[in-house]
């Protein structure tokens, strides 16, 4: 992992996501997240999120599946991590 995730949370779209044949492809962002890989995310916030890393900002990465888009936000002290779908942005 590039930096700490903190105590991992989700919100309820993506527990109930969780029971589904999501539940491998959610880890799977949560992994990529963690170590670097800001998924679909534009270049601007790319380079946003690699220089948050740097001077402890919030890091946001952004995936998406079939019909199914999911952001994953870690604070900026690295406490907590949120998983949620887009339209619970």
């Amino acid at each position: 992992m590039k930096f700490d995730l903190g105590e991992v949370v989700m919100t309820r779209g993506i527990s109930n996501l969780m029971e589904t044949d999501f539940a491998l492809w959610i880890h799977d962002c949560l992994q990529r997240h963690g170590n670097g890989d800001w998924g679909d995310l534009c270049e601007e916030d790319k380079q946003m999120n690699e220089m948050a890393l740097k001077e402890g900002e919030r890091i946001l990465s952004a995936y998406k599946h079939d019909q199914v888009k999911i952001y994953i936000i870690t604070e900026y002290d690295r406490s907590i991590t949120t998983i949620l779908l887009a339209e619970e942005y």
